[in-house]
């Protein structure tokens, strides 16, 4: 039986133009794979993207893994050392390509460990393999249509491990136990148009806006938490689209991102928003409003029996205990935690979405052997 490098199946990967939302053969391979090792997989199409389920095992409890094999456009190609669907390996160990570190490895690895455990180890329970094609894209028809699939025909999970690039230094430095929420706000202030020579005839909305903004920007939102830092609010763009000086405009807009903690929620955030606003503008000329985009709410897997499996694993392999932390973006992993316990773990990030994405190829081994032992303790 021939065995499963993970090097070569992220290889294999990376020569598929899988960028979102192409499946660019990068899931049809997996299929192929999965269901040769014994896997049940179920193709889950929605809205032009299609996604995987693969499971091995019929009884409980279930192990899940989650990933992604759509990647990033690759910008110009002709900057790129090696061609980034090659999946070139130079002599010094380095794989190259796009997905090699966000997160085509990271497939790899969770997919190569779970063959080898069910070929030499079955384990008392099932394996869920979770790899769509739609997280580098709007995020509504991968991940979220595998678990809405999943709740129709009654599977579940009952731990997953997210394989997203969240290591700093060295492969398993750090494992995620939660996310920021983030939010994005988009303000208008609406005022009256004239001429700047007769202020009195108009009603000017900038200078509300800018005390809105700058109330915004400079009122904390809170303290943070045990495991969050304080939550954010960065100003992303001011727009007024006037290009005449002489001319005092209708309107302006301001968007902001706020990347929040487990002490708020989007709708406490918005609450938050909603009485600065009012205070700025209440009984004034102008009318002022703010527009929503809730792309996840913060979440936390508390410490404990199963993020220990998962830690123990990591520092007895790199004798090294792993940090647990909760900073970065967003991640799949925002929808998972709705039906499961999740963490983060993966290869360092250091040139994910970058020209010349690239990864060291024994990081992929090693990242292999974290999830091997993960699945030996949590069956265990």
């Amino acid at each position: 039986m021939t065995h499963i490098d993970p090097v070569i199946l992220t290889q294999e990967l990376i020569k598929c133009p899988s960028v979102t939302p192409a499946e660019g053969g990068a899931l049809q391979l997996l299929e192929a794979l999965l269901t040769q090792e014994g896997f049940a997989c179920t193709r889950i199409s929605r809205g032009g993207v299609e996604n995987i389920h693969a499971r091995w095992g019929n009884e409980g409890p279930v192990l899940g893994f989650g990933g992604h094999t759509d990647v990033v456009p690759t910008g110009d190609e002709g900057l790129w050392t090696h061609a980034p669907f090659s999946g070139a390996l130079t002599e010094d160990g380095i794989l190259w390509g796009r997905g090699a570190v966000d997160m085509k490895s990271g497939v790899a690895a969770f997919v190569a460990a779970a063959i080898e455990q069910v070929r030499t180890k079955p384990p008392a329970g099932s394996i869920a393999l979770l790899i769509t094609g739609d997280e580098e894209g709007p995020s509504q028809d991968g991940t979220r249509a595998i678990l809405d699939w999943m709740a129709e025909a009654g599977e579940g999970l009952d731990f997953c491990i997210v394989g997203e690039p969240t290591s700093l230094a060295r492969v398993g430095d750090t494992v995620k136990i939660g996310r920021r929420g983030s939010m994005t706000g988009t303000l208008t202030v609406r005022g009256s148009q004239g001429h700047t020579a007769y202020p009195e005839r108009a009603v000017n909305p900038l200078p509300v806006l800018a005390q809105i903004c700058v109330r915004l920007a400079d009122q904390p939102i809170d303290l943070g938490s045990t495991h969050f830092q304080p939550s954010t609010l960065a100003l992303t763009t001011m727009d007024v689209g006037n290009p005449a000086s002489n001319v005092i405009p209708a309107e302006g807009r301001a968007v902001f991102n706020i990347r929040f903690n487990d002490t708020q929620t989007s709708d406490s955030i918005m609450v938050w928003v909603d009485q600065i606003v009012r205070a700025i503008s209440h009984n004034g000329p102008c009318e002022a409003e703010v527009d929503w985009h809730v792309s996840g709410e913060s979440f936390l897997t508390q410490p404990g029996p199963l993020t220990d499996v998962v830690v123990d694993a990591v520092t007895d392999l790199t004798l090294e205990r792993p940090a647990l932390t909760t900073g970065g973006g967003t991640s799949d992993a925002r929808f998972i935690k709705d039906i499961c316990p999740v963490v983060e773990l993966g290869l360092v990030g250091d040139t994910m979405h970058q020209t010349n994405e690239r990864v060291p190829s024994e990081d992929i081994r090693t990242l292999t052997g974290l999830y091997a032992e993960i699945i030996d303790r949590f069956f265990g």
